[in-house]
């Protein structure tokens, strides 16, 4: 009878292992990057504040306090927005480093640099976000 639980329990620690095993490996490849085929660059233009369409503009005011990232259509154009939120200081900068289709998906791809060492920010909030413009397009966008 002894022999019996010892089997047992090792028989369970087993599968608890391998169930581990399958379960670590599983979380571990669905969190690799996905890097996307570029079928396509994407011409774009860096929208002004002043530029941007009046309802967009609101929707903007209205969540920029939180990192944000949305898409607008005005039936010509199609507006890419991504913010960044709440920063303590000012004089940030906004790259794109690319825009592109692939395969059915449009790519953005951005980052926000903290202002340099010549530049002297005010220690005031800002809320960061860029606007580009580009030909209307009916994709889904992937925000990198």
């Amino acid at each position: 009878m002894f022999i019996r639980k010892k089997y047992c329990l090792l028989r369970f620690s087993s599968v608890l292992f391998m169930a581990h095993l399958l379960l670590t490996a599983f979380f571990c490849t669905s969190c690799t990057k996905k890097d996307y085929h570029k079928t396509k660059p994407i011409e774009f233009t860096v929208v002004a504040e002043r530029d941007i369409p009046e309802k967009l503009l609101q929707v903007i005011e209205e969540k920029k306090k939180s990192p944000l990232e949305l898409s607008y259509s005005d039936g010509k154009f199609l507006y890419i927005v991504k913010g960044y939120g709440a920063q303590n200081t000012t004089d940030f900068s906004i790259v794109v480093n690319d825009l592109y289709l692939s395969d059915n998906t449009i790519i953005f791809d951005t980052d926000l640099f903290g202002p340099g060492n010549t530049s002297s920010p005010k220690n005031e909030v800002s809320y960061p976000f860029i606007v580009v413009k580009s030909e209307n397009m009916d994709n889904d966008i992937i925000f990198k």
